[in-house]
C-alpha cells in the first residue's frame, strides 16, 4: 500500500475526519489485515485564511508548496489537500512541486456525473462559492452550478467560519441551511447539494436535506484510498 500524505490544518476538524475514516476503511477493505501509514503536515489555518482573505495567492502557493515538499520527503506517495478553499491555488502547487496532488473538485465532479446530476448547489466558503475553481470542472462536464443569493452565500460563509472550522454544530444553523437549500430546489430546481467545504458533513447529510448531499470528503477519501491501493 502506498503511503498517504495529507495537507492538514484547513481546519482540524475536517483532518480529524480524513485521519479516522482512511483508517477505518482500509481496515475494512482488507479484511483487518492492513491500516494505512499517514503523514500530515498541519498549516497554520489562520495564517493560511489570511494568505486567502488578502488574496496573497503567491504566499499561500509557497506555503503550502512548503509543506508538500515536506511530505514527499517523508515517503508519502499519494498526497493531497484536505480542504477545498486552498485548491485556489492548487494548479500552481501541481507545477511548482511537480506532485500530482489528488484534486477534491475533480473527485466531486466524477461523483456528480456518475449520478447523472444535472443541476447542483454548490455549497461553501465564500471563495468556494464566488470563485471558479469548484466550478470549473462540473461546467466542462455540462452540469449546471447554481449558488445561494448574496445575503445567504454570507450566511454560508460566516456559518462555516466562526462555527463549523472549529467543530461547533448549532440546530438553528442547520435549519438556515436547510432553509437555503429548499429554497434553491424550488426556485432553480437543484438537484443536489455538493458540501464544497470539508466541515460541512459535521452539519448536512442526505438524511436532514430535501435533495441528496455529496459529501465531498467522502468522495475524496475513496479516491485516496483508490489510489493507495
Amino acid at each position: 500500500m502506498k503511503k498517504i500524505g495529507l495537507v492538514g490544518g484547513t481546519g482540524p476538524e475536517s483532518t480529524l475526519m480524513y485521519y479516522k475514516e482512511l483508517n477505518s476503511i482500509i481496515d475494512k477493505i482488507t479484511e483487518g489485515k492492513q491500516m494505512p501509514e499517514i503523514v500530515i503536515e498541519s498549516v497554520d489555518f489562520r495564517r493560511a485564511w489570511d494568505y486567502v482573505s488578502s488574496g496573497k495567492y503567491d504566499l499561500l502557493k509557497n506555503y503550502i508548496s512548503e509543506k508538500v515538499r515536506c511530505l514527499k520527503k517523508a515517503g508519502a506517495e499519494v498526497i493531497s489537500l484536505t480542504a477545498v478553499t486552498m485548491h485556489i491555488v492548487f494548479e500552481d502547487l501541481v507545477k511548482d512541486t511537480g506532485v500530482s496532488l489528488i484534486s477534491i473538485p475533480k473527485a466531486v465532479c466524477k461523483e456528480v456525473k456518475n449520478k447523472g446530476y444535472k443541476k447542483i448547489l454548490l455549497l461553501g466558503t465564500i471563495f468556494t462559492m464566488e470563485q471558479d475553481y469548484m466550478k470549473n470542472d462540473f461546467r466542462d462536464a455540462g452540469i449546471e452550478v447554481y449558488i445561494p443569493d448574496e445575503n445567504d452565500r454570507n450566511l454560508v460563509a460566516k456559518r462555516i467560519l466562526e462555527e463549523l472550522e472549529i467543530g461547533i454544530v448549532k440546530e438553528s444553523t442547520l435549519k438556515e441551511f436547510q432553509s437555503i437549500i429548499d429554497k434553491m430546489r424550488d426556485q432553480c430546481g437543484i438537484e443536489a447539494v455538493v458540501l464544497g467545504c470539508t466541515e460541512l458533513p459535521l452539519l448536512l447529510n442526505s438524511k436532514n436535506c430535501s435533495v441528496p448531499c455529496l459529501d465531498s470528503v467522502e468522495i475524496h477519501i475513496n479516491d485516496l484510498i483508490h489510489e493507495a491501493l
